[in-house]
């Protein structure tokens, strides 16, 4: 026999990005053409989508890691490599999803939501990618990120317009299965029923679904019994239909103490922020097992109590079909109602505003912690620690190519505004993360390189002058020598100079 499960835990690792691939253009006749490394690919995501046809957890209570596929690396020739497969985990309707300290993430209440669990990693730039005007070699391609490694919890909240509640034995599992198809497990001892049973009503032109809820009994909401574990099925329900056994045998129970009883712990139980307190949802209530005749008797002397306290009270049979009909149907009222009043709120739902993150704010946080040997600033953001992520620190001009992206965010300053000086400690991400010794006048690798950053002495631009420049530098160089023939001209006339000026001219001319 199959188990119910209603809550599981899964440990979810999403893929990692492929790494960029450096690499330089060779064919012939062009042994250096280039740049060609391809980038990586990403990470697939997983995805938790509610499906309809999906009614249990039991798959992943036997199989609690998932893991997406990962991106491939990035090749020469332009290569990209490929996109890891996003990874989608059907759940059924009314599964609410929480982190591992039990905050809610997100509530799959209808057909077709889908939620992000994990993320996957981004593949990383290869240098063709990275390729500038003023970068026209890189020497390095950036690393693929590893994809989002968390743990969630999948509660499931059955999804049923009417919830039956009442005492073990009150006969709720007979009333279903006379009331639907289901075929629930039906025997004559307390505590039959160990999980929600869920059933399909068609009365006349309604068409609703029915939940049995395990029996429930005084300290339920405080964890008695099976009640607090189900209890949390019938926040879901729109309406609630008090089954109350009308030929118990139990010394000190009777039709209105078991109600007490049952309204108690229902008031006692807390709904979540935003729905209806489960008491202010429609009531019904069905007085079972009259076809007993001493059932009968108590059945029509506590009605009139019953309906005094304003519930509408129907005289059921779930072995011989009495009565069944009139309340189908009028359950089949109060689902309808309530459904014409959701679409009603939703109208006048407050519409979801989306908004931009201003322009002039930091993509950045910076803390100032102390430490033994001084101040520690510690950057936090998910642009900075993911290029951090992407960085080879074993090429230079990949660490500077990083100090470089960090500096135009702001980083340099905001450090200088909070008191850093050379030699600081600067951590970049949470936790360990990843330590630098800041050096202001250090913002790129081009100190210990042989050549600038970004450049191959073996790509050089051809430096050969134009015929322009070659026309140019003549000119100039005729001008000098009618320059430099004045002055001895006029050093000759002043007597300075005894030959005559042509003979100079002609030893210039020589020169």
């Amino acid at each position: 026999m199959a188990t119910f499960i209603d809550e599981v835990t899964l440990h979810l690792r999403a893929g990692s990005g492929g790494n960029g691939c450096c690499s330089v253009k060779r064919e012939k006749f062009k042994p250096l053409a280039g740049p060609d490394g391809g980038n990586g690919g990403d990470g697939g995501d997983i995805v938790l989508v509610a499906d309809p046809q999906v009614t249990t957890l039991l798959n992943y209570q036997h199989k609690p890691h998932r893991t997406s596929e990962s991106g491939g690396f990035g090749m020469g020739d332009f290569r990209n490599g490929t996109t890891g497969e996003d990874l989608f985990l059907p759940v059924p309707v009314g599964t609410v999803v929480r982190d591992a300290n039990g905050v809610e993430l997100c509530d799959l209440a209808e057909a077709g939501m889908t939620f992000l669990a994990a993320e996957g990693g981004q593949g990383g730039l290869g240098n063709a990618a990275l390729a500038t005007t003023k970068r026209k070699a890189p020497g390095f391609a950036l690393l693929g990120t590893e994809g989002e490694e968390t743990s969630i919890i999948l509660e499931l909240k059955v999804v049923a317009d009417v919830a039956l509640v009442g005492f073990p034995s009150a006969g709720k599992s007979s009333l279903i299965a006379a009331m639907s198809a289901a075929k629930p497990k039906i025997a004559d001892y307390p505590f039959t029923t160990l999980h929600p049973n869920l059933g399909v009503v068609q009365a006349g032109d309604y068409r609703y679904t029915v939940a049995d809820v395990p029996g429930l009994i005084e300290g339920a909401s405080e964890g008695k019994g099976l009640g607090l574990e189900f209890l949390r099925h019938v926040e879901r329900c729109s309406a609630l239909l008090h089954v109350l056994d009308c030929a118990t045998l139990d010394p000190g129970r009777d039709p209105l103490s078991d109600l007490d009883v049952i309204l108690a712990e229902l008031e006692a139980y807390p709904v979540p922020p935003g729905q209806t307190p489960l008491l202010e949802r429609p009531q019904l209530i069905a007085l079972n097992k009259v076809d007993v005749p001493d059932a009968r008797e108590l059945a029509e002397f506590v009605r009139a109590d019953l309906e005094g306290r304003g519930y509408r009270v129907f005289e059921v049979s779930a072995a011989s079909h009495e009565g069944l009909r009139a309340l189908t149907l009028a359950l089949g009222q109060l689902v309808e109602e309530n459904l014409a009043r959701r679409a009603e709120e939703a109208e006048h739902r407050p519409r979801i505003v989306l908004r931009p993150k201003p322009v002039d704010e930091l993509p950045f946080e910076l803390k100032v912690e102390g430490g033994t040997y001084g101040p520690v600033y510690r950057i936090l953001g998910q642009k900075p620690e993911r290029w951090v992520a992407q960085t080879d620190f074993g090429n230079d001009e990949a660490v500077g190519y990083l100090a470089d992206r960090l500096n135009k965010i702001g980083i340099e300053e905001a450090l200088f505004k909070a008191g850093a000086q050379a030699g600081s400690t600067v951590v970049i991400g949470p936790g360990s993360g990843i330590v630098f010794d800041w050096e202001p006048t250090l913002t790129s690798a081009a100190e210990v390189m042989s050549s600038p950053r970004g450049t191959d002495s073996r790509l050089d631009e051809n430096t050969r002058a134009t015929r322009r420049e070659r026309r140019e530098a003549y000119f100039e160089r005729m001008d000098a020598k009618a320059e430099a023939r004045e002055e001895l001209e006029r050093e000759r006339r002043a007597g300075l100079w005894t030959e005559s000026v042509e003979r100079y001219d002609d030893d210039f001319d020589d020169e």
